[in-house]
């Protein structure tokens, strides 16, 4: 995969050298891996794992527009990745606009044919201290918003009988993790999204995946480790890599799955986490 996408430090193309599209080979045959044509639309696209997915699929030779609700930390981000790149300022809990953005983001580029709901807020509390207020954000930014989106991106999908759609799962959504009830139950609920949406929308050329992140070096990652050193040590004891892994380590997953490559891939969760979820 490094090969085909570059430099897996950045996703980035390397200097000197052109992206080569479909065209590209692999020992005579076109390179299954790229993405041209393809237009991504990325919530929560403006820092860690989102961007680090854009760039990876940008320099995949897809178009991307990051989602988010800071203008100046999406401006910069689009612009640390080029032409390729466009963004719009949104609140994924803002569920009636979700229909506005796509718009907005297929003025920028044309129809949208990848989708990654990536956007999420974190809560580090226990169940018993978790309010219903709590409970309910969470809920609404990953379950209910990536459901908005997804439902606003499927009509010209199914329409065009071609669709990639991701949901960026988490290790919480494969076994226990204490201390992230709300967290756990919303990425959670993504398996079920994936498995019953796949059903649904496959037949018709649109295919649905997730991507189960293990403990990747992010702000949201460095958040849930603060002011537990036994906790991060726990980590990379039962992780068989006995490292942290990178953002681009997702991104470069994000992209095979929404490739040709993948063609013959729904319905199906990728964990990238270092072998944790078979450690232990």
């Amino acid at each position: 995969m490094q090969r085909l996408l570059g430099n897996s430090q950045r996703c980035g193309v390397r200097p000197g050298i052109k992206p080569t599209g479909q065209s590209a080979t692999i020992s005579g045959e076109r390179n299954p891996f790229r993405l041209e044509g393809e237009i991504a639309l990325i919530t929560g696209g403006g820092t860690g794992l989102g961007l680090a997915i854009a760039r990876c699929m940008a320099s995949a030779g897809a178009r991307v527009v990051l989602a988010g609700r800071r203008a100046p930390v999406l401006k910069a981000a689009a612009a640390t990745i080029g032409p390729r790149a466009d963004f719009v300022v949104c609140d994924v809990t803002r569920f009636e606009a979700a229909g506005r953005v796509v718009a907005r983001a297929e003025a920028l580029f044309g129809p949208i044919t990848i989708l990654v709901n990536n956007a999420g807020i974190h809560l580090k509390k226990t169940a018993l201290k978790t309010s219903d207020e709590e409970f309910l954000d969470v809920l609404k930014t990953h379950v209910l918003g990536s459901h908005a989106f997804t439902r606003a991106v499927l009509p010209n999908m199914l329409q065009r009988k071609h669709g990639s759609i991701i949901f960026i799962a988490s290790m919480a959504s494969l076994f226990g993790v204490p201390n992230v009830f709300a967290y756990s139950a919303a990425k959670s609920a993504y398996l079920g999204m994936v498995r019953a949406l796949a059903t649904e929308v496959s037949p018709s050329g649109v295919r649905v995946n997730a991507i189960a992140p293990g403990w990747i070096e992010t702000d949201m990652s460095r958040q849930a480790m603060a002011g537990d050193p036994a906790r991060k040590r726990r980590v990379l004891a039962r992780t068989p890599l006995g490292t942290f892994g990178e953002p681009d380590d997702v991104g470069v997953a994000a992209v095979y799955l929404c490739s040709s490559a993948a063609k013959f891939v729904t319905g199906a969760v990728l964990p990238v986490d270092g072998g944790v979820s078979i450690g232990f």
